[in-house]
């Protein structure tokens, strides 16, 4: 194990030198054409298989044992956001517009690390490793996408990993947690319907705003008097738009937000009280209202087998690491479309360091992270995939 962690370390000026390339020149979900063109670029000079265009602009490549074993699905995201910049380091974003800040550009270059030390011992696995750089993680369905054109398939993987640098924990922090991880992600879209006229003669009008305010208030008593207490899901409200004028009661309100939860049973209850609180509100003011509901991802749940594994890796690896069993957040991820298939352990690697002012949180135009981090998540991810194909 400790040979891998000096490898990874030899490894880090090369994984920093692709992590600030990539931060330099962010690209949007199934837009990344630069970055997955590095990427196999990269691959193809180490001599692996490697196939593009998957999804648009993802890129798989495989690394052959051997010997014959399983097959070790080991995933990183590649999309930017769509977000302008502040971080003031000296490789912020070339892109007006977009910037990395959530730390794909760091998982990307992880996996190509991780690419370079696993090929460099590919005489001692047992099996194949299936590396998978995915596009449009954010939000636009880049794993369903490479669900649909095969990605699980030729060869079909045994066991699934992935990590996520993570800026809500200082490094040195590993979040490595069995069953579940991260949360279902359900974008919702309320309409509330009514009849407007003038702000002066209420009585008159039917009002949708007011039926949308009591809307909001009553959608949270569902998690807090229907949700056991012991459970965890959370319902926001985050746009609501209704009117033009100062002083006319409009007949549309829409709203929308997003509904997270964690166990399934929990979603379809939620689900079905939230259709009831809506109507049943609605009615009461006199309005209508349609309610539509979209699946972003199901919840990333951890195989506690394989969890309990990668966590013992760790603590050989990473021996002054703190390993955190119980990391959990309503954040959403759509590794879990992979993970419903094949069984596997996403866990987190602390990346924060407040000293140096690396602690903004993901997806703020500040965000940045402690890029020596990078090495300790190259030797766990090859650590844990050498595990499971020794």
């Amino acid at each position: 194990m400790h040979a891998l962690t000096l490898e990874a370390q030899k490894q880090f000026e090369y994984t920093r030198q692709m992590r600030r390339d990539f931060h330099r020149y962010p690209e949007i979900g199934f837009q990344e054409v630069r970055t997955a063109g590095i990427v196999a670029r990269e691959l193809n000079e180490l001599n692996l298989e490697v196939k593009t265009g998957i999804a648009e602009t993802g890129v798989v490549a495989l690394i052959e044992g051997s010997r014959k074993g399983p097959v070790v699905l080991l995933r990183f995201d590649m999309d930017a956001l769509p977000i302008q910049e502040q971080s003031g380091a000296d490789y912020a974003s070339q892109n007006p517009g977009v910037m990395h800040a959530c730390g794909h550009d760091g998982h990307t270059a992880i996996g190509l690390g991780v690419a370079r030390v696993l090929q460099a011992h590919r005489q001692e696995l047992a099996g194949t490793v299936k590396l998978v750089f995915q596009p449009a993680e954010e939000g636009l369905g880049g794993a369903e996408r490479m669900l649909a054109e095969g990605v699980l398939e030729n060869p079909r993987p045994d066991l699934t990993l992935a990590l996520h640098l993570w800026n809500e924990k200082p490094a040195g922090w590993l979040g490595i947690t069995p069953g579940p991880a991260m949360a279902a992600s359900d974008m919702f879209s309320i309409n509330v319907t009514g009849r407007g006229g003038h702000g002066a003669v209420p009585h008159s009008t039917v009002d949708p705003v007011l039926a949308s305010a009591q809307i909001v208030n009553a959608l949270q008593s569902i998690t807090s008097r229907n949700v056991p207490p012991l459970k965890s899901a959370v319902i926001t409200v985050a746009t609501i738009h209704g009117g033009d004028a100062f002083n006319v009661i409009p007949s549309d309100v829409e709203m929308s937000g997003t509904i997270r939860t964690f166990e399934p049973e929990v979603r379809r209850m939620l689900l079905e009280r939230f259709e009831a609180v809506v109507q049943g509100v609605a009615q009461a003011f006199g309005c209508q209202a349609k309610c539509r509901v979209r699946v972003i991802t199901p919840a990333v749940i951890n195989d506690p087998k394989i969890t309990a594994q990668v966590q013992e890796i760790a603590a050989k690896l990473l021996p002054d690491h703190e390993i955190d069993p119980y990391e959990r957040t309503m954040g959403s991820e759509d590794m879990a479309f992979l993970m419903q298939e094949v069984p596997g352990c996403y866990f987190f690697v602390g990346s924060a360091n407040a000293e140096q002012g690396l602690n903004a949180a993901h997806h703020n135009p500040r965000f940045d992270f402690d890029e020596r981090v990078l090495e300790n998540a190259v030797a766990l991810m090859a650590a844990a995939a050498m595990h499971f194909l020794k």
